[in-house]
C-alpha cells in the first residue's frame, strides 16, 4: 500500500492518520501536501474544532525515508531542498492553524516524526513511546523545525543533547521536561488525545485561536508589544458573541454552547 494520510472524523475532531506500514509510517512529499490540504479545508469548516495527528498500526512516525534521501544524494541539491520546503510548509501550517492540533503518539517518533509531534500544540504519548532525534545518527542535521521547537521548550543544554546525541528518549522523561502533555497507557494515546480534543471543542473557538497566536508570538515579542497584543485580543473576544454566551452561562450556573 502506498504511503498516505488518512482523514476521518470523530465528532468535531478531524483525525489525520499517517499510514505507511512498510516504512513504519515514514512521511514523504505526498503526505506533506495532503496534510496542508486537509488543514486548509478544516480551517474554513465550522464542523471541525480540533485536529489529532496519529499513526497507523501502533506506530507514530519513523521520520523520512532514508532510501529516498540516499537517492537524492545523486540528484541536484535543489531536489532535496524542495522536499524539505514541503515538510516545512506543513509544519508552518500546523503552527499557524487557528484550531488546536494534538499529536497522539504510540511506538516511535523519530527524526521528522519527532519534529511533527513537536509542531503540534499538545502531545499525548503512550508511556512506552520512544522519541529520537535520529538525524545526527546518520550524519544529518535536523529538519521539520525540531531545533526551533526544542530550543523554545527546553534549556539550551538539553536541546543540544537531544539533537546531537540522537539517543532514544522515553516519553516519561519528555513528560517530566514538559514536552509531552499527557501520558497514556500503551494503546491508549489516541483515545486520550480525542478526549482532550473533546474538552477543547467545548470551549470558544475564537479564544483558542487567540491563545494559540499569543503563545506563538510570545518568544519574539518585547513585553510592551505583547501586552498590546493581549489587550487587542481581549477586547476583540469580549465583543464576540461567545463572550456573551460564556458570561451568561457562568452567571446562570449552566454549561455554555459556543458558536
Amino acid at each position: 500500500m502506498p504511503a498516505q494520510l488518512q482523514a476521518s472524523r470523530e465528532g468535531q475532531t478531524l483525525v489525520l492518520t499517517l499510514s505507511n506500514a512498510e516504512q513504519r509510517n515514514a512521511i514523504d512529499p505526498v503526505m506533506y501536501a495532503a496534510g496542508i490540504e486537509a488543514l486548509n479545508v478544516a480551517e474554513s469548516s465550522t464542523d471541525v474544532r480540533s485536529v489529532v495527528i496519529t499513526g497507523a498500526a501502533g506506530m507514530f512516525c519513523s521520520g523520512s525515508d532514508l532510501m529516498r534521501l540516499q537517492a537524492h544524494r545523486q540528484a541536484d541539491p535543489q531536489v532535496q531542498a524542495q522536499n524539505i520546503e514541503g515538510l516545512h510548509s506543513w509544519i508552518e501550517t500546523i503552527r499557524t492553524f487557528p484550531k488546536p492540533v494534538i499529536a497522539a503518539v504510540e511506538g516511535t517518533a523519530a527524526g521528522a516524526g519527532f519534529s511533527l509531534a513537536l509542531a503540534c500544540d499538545m502531545v499525548v504519548a503512550a508511556r512506552n513511546t520512544v522519541f529520537m532525534m535520529a538525524d545526527s545518527n546518520v550524519a544529518l542535521s535536523p529538519d521539520g523545525g525540531a531545533s526551533w521547537s526544542l530550543a523554545q521548550s527546553l534549556p539550551r543544554q538539553l536541546a543540544t543533547e537531544i539533537l546531537m546525541c540522537g539517543d532514544r528518549i522515553a516519553a516519561e522523561r519528555l513528560h517530566a521536561l514538559g514536552v509531552v502533555n499527557r501520558l497514556a497507557e500503551p494503546g491508549g494515546a489516541l483515545t486520550m488525545a480525542l478526549a482532550l480534543a473533546e474538552q477543547l471543542n467545548a470551549r470558544a473557538p475564537n479564544v483558542l485561536a487567540s491563545i494559540k497566536e499569543l503563545v506563538g508570538d510570545a518568544p519574539h515579542n518585547q513585553l510592551a508589544t505583547h501586552l498590546a497584543s493581549e489587550r487587542d485580543h481581549f477586547v476583540k473576544n469580549l465583543h464576540h458573541v461567545n463572550a456573551g454566551v460564556g458570561i451568561a452561562a457562568f452567571l446562570d450556573k449552566r454549561m455554555p454552547v459556543y458558536e
